[in-house]
């Protein structure tokens, strides 16, 4: 949860390589959601940690090339 939260922190950012630490954070905590889903054999928070690591790899790709438009 810490993980979600600082990850959240960075994503308001106007800087691009912040955003970018936001995106790893955030992809991270989706797998470590769910690690924890597993053992709590949560299946609904395991599926929606899998749309939202579908999410957050779009943020990723979208902030990736913006920053390397901008440079």
């Amino acid at each position: 949860m810490v993980v979600t939260v600082a990850s959240a922190w960075f994503i308001g950012s106007q800087r691009a390589y912040r955003r970018m630490i936001a995106f790893w954070g955030f992809i991270v905590s989706n797998g470590l959601w769910v690690i924890w889903g597993l053992h709590a054999d949560a299946h609904a928070l395991i599926m929606l940690e899998c749309v939202l690591l579908g999410m957050n790899a779009r943020g990723f790709r979208k902030n990736l090339h913006a920053s390397e438009s901008s440079t």
